[in-house]
């Protein structure tokens, strides 16, 4: 076993020392209160670190530079698109004339606001194909939920909403999926995948009666092929009275050069914290934005922006039928100001190259790995690829071995074991904003990694070594998590 040497760094109550503080706080201007005698006496029951403002910014700056964050590295999540957010969307988003707006002042006070919304669903609709769009939810399960929220209304107001009580969902579906029809009160149903990584379009058919609700759909799917017979799906689910929902995640592959509107999806969910380059990761804020054709936009999720008819944005209120809020006044208002920043910026003429670049980097990564990470699919992949280590496995190293190694190699590992169906998986999605410089560096680790999990797989299988934590028990962490600090007990005495 490799021995680690990497120091831990000092906690900032190890570095306390009684007296110091950090800043000279102002005299109140409001009457003194004896804080021991409101409160009680708090300095001996909690542990305060005490400490010098010189300290306390280096001890904050040093713990700083010990993240991996996308200034510092390359992230290759599949499935997450987490590429660089152009600083001007921060700046923009930043203005005091979105910061300072109170979500329930009147709407006649706030229209620029209201109109970047409509800017935003304007450019989401062309992009999309979509008659309607949406920015109420916050996130994109919440935007899944939401479009079944919607399918049910309709199957409701056709008076066939008890019997259709079934979501169909592909065995390679992002886990939201079936989470998103269970929490909207759905049985769900797997649709398994043929050997070209396409839906198996037999199984389907047995599948589709007149209990099914919706088929929710990948496209491209998390395998990162697109589905070729998408509109045949359609065609079939819809003859059996169904609607087709769209998962979104995977946008990044198909803007401006095809859209799901004229693929035949009744309805789907953007993640504009992906595809559209507003923050993603750390909890959030984030965007879920749907887009639904016409039969479906009386169940909206209400208020909706519109204009009236001198061009003047309105609060849409009336709306009977709607499903209701979905979430506080108007979603993640900032996102849509990031989003708007995103897409004016690229234009028309632009959004088609994150597409291709996406697509193209993917596609690299493919070709350089494929003589140590074969492809699961041989065909050509979409904005991600999705590799096996399995060849591996007989020499005791796996797919997580390699990505605990990469992190000794400075990289950040991509997604493992995802998706299921596919054994040793490794996703890999570069997204369109990386040089061609840093996947050769990285594509370069990986095939000395694949190399040492032959000569030296004690190498992978103890890594990471590099690193202050190393290699962790998962399971546990998740069952039994420790987030709070405590200070060291004191030995009892004998």
């Amino acid at each position: 076993m490799t021995t680690r040497t990497v120091p831990t760094p000092t906690s900032i109550f190890e570095k306390s020392s009684p007296g110091r503080i950090a800043c000279n706080i102002p005299v109140a201007e409001t009457p003194s209160v004896d804080l021991n005698e409101a409160i009680g006496e708090t300095r001996d029951s909690v542990p305060w670190p005490e400490i010098g403002e010189l300290e306390l910014v280096r001890h904050f700056t040093n713990l700083s530079q010990i993240n991996y964050g996308i200034d510092t590295g390359f992230y290759p999540l599949g499935s997450c698109t987490m590429k660089y957010n152009p600083r001007i969307n921060e700046l923009t988003a930043g203005m005091k004339g979105f910061t300072k707006l109170h979500p329930m002042q009147p709407a006649e006070t706030a229209t620029g606001a209201l109109k970047v919304i409509i800017a935003v669903e304007k450019f989401l609709k062309e992009i999309t194909g979509f008659d309607e769009i949406t920015q109420q939810p916050v996130a994109g399960a919440h935007g899944e939920l939401t479009c079944l929220m919607m399918i049910k209304a309709y199957h409701d107001f056709r008076g066939e909403g008890e019997k259709r009580n079934v979501v169909l969902v592909p065995d390679s579906a992002h886990g939201t999926n079936p989470a998103s029809a269970a929490r909207c009160g759905y049985k769900v149903k797997t649709v398994h995948t043929d050997d070209e990584g396409n839906t198996d379009i037999e199984a389907l058919k047995a599948l589709l009666d007149d209990s099914v609700a919706a088929f929710m759909v990948t496209n491209p799917s998390t395998l990162g092929l697109f589905e070729p017979r998408i509109k045949q799906v359609c065609d079939m689910v819809h003859k059996a009275g169904g609607q087709v929902f769209c998962d979104g995640a995977n946008m990044n592959a198909m803007v401006g050069v095809t859209r799901p509107g004229d693929h035949g999806f009744d309805c789907m969910h953007l993640n504009l914290h992906k595809t559209f380059s507003t923050p993603h990761g750390g909890g959030g804020p984030g965007c879920g934005a749907i887009g639904l054709m016409s039969h479906l936009e009386p169940f909206m999720p209400g208020p909706v922006v519109k204009q009236d008819e001198m061009g003047i944005p309105i609060l849409d209120t009336e709306r009977p039928m709607s499903i209701g809020r979905v979430s506080s006044f108007f979603g993640q208002f900032l996102m849509a100001v990031r989003a708007l920043t995103y897409l004016s910026a690229y234009g028309r003429d632009g959004l088609p190259e994150i597409a291709r670049h996406a697509v193209l980097n993917a596609n690299y990564i493919k070709a350089r790995l494929k003589d140590v990470l074969p492809a699961a699919h041989n065909r050509p992949c979409m904005h991600e690829c999705i590799l096996t280590a399995k060849q591996y496995k007989a020499g005791g190293v796996r797919a997580l071995d390699i990505s605990k190694r990469l992190i000794d190699k400075g990289y950040h590992p991509p997604t493992n074991y995802f998706p299921l169906i596919v054994p040793e998986c490794m996703m890999i999605e570069p997204t369109e904003t990386e040089s061609k410089e840093t996947l050769d560096a990285f594509c370069d680790a990986m095939i000395e990694i694949c190399e040492e999990a032959v000569s030296n797989p004690e190498l992978l299988t103890s890594a990471p070594t590099t690193q202050i934590v190393g290699r962790l028990n998962e399971a546990a962490a998740v069952k039994k998590l420790d987030v709070k600090w405590q200070p060291p007990r004191e030995e009892a005495t004998v």
